[in-house]
């Protein structure tokens, strides 16, 4: 049992485990906000310029069951958006961790094989003074 405990403990502190845990309660949280910008801010925006077109309430019934086909518009419409706004989310970090690569020092060139052999005759010749 106490092996156990030590693997689970081992499994549950390693860091892809965090960074896993981390990234859920993050993505969470970033749902919220497109769902939000979706949902209260484009959503009206659109139902202004199609005017006023409500997809959720479409509908057509086959014989007793209920097709709401409009339910299935919103949601593509819905992933259209959030998979629109996604893209310049991650275009606008790849701009900027471009700029922070591009901010970052280069280090200095290994000196060439000539260099280094003349680097030592120079430290020899130094050592004969």
């Amino acid at each position: 049992m106490k092996k156990f405990l030590e693997e689970f403990k081992t499994f549950a502190l390693k860091g892809n485990v965090m960074d896993l845990a981390v990234g859920v309660i993050i993505g969470t949280a970033f749902g919220a906000i497109t769902t939000s910008l979706i949902n209260d801010i484009l959503m009206p925006l659109i139902g202004v310029i199609i005017g006023g077109i409500d997809f959720s309430s479409l509908a057509v019934t086959v014989g007793g069951a209920s097709i709401a086909y409009g339910n299935f518009i919103t949601a593509i419409i819905n992933f259209i958006l959030i998979a629109f706004v996604v893209f310049w989310l991650v275009k606008a970090m790849n701009k900027l961790t471009e700029k922070k690569k591009e901010e970052a020092p280069a280090a200095p060139p290994e000196p060439s094989a000539e260099e280094k052999l003349l680097t030592e005759i120079r430290d020899l010749l130094k050592d004969k003074k």
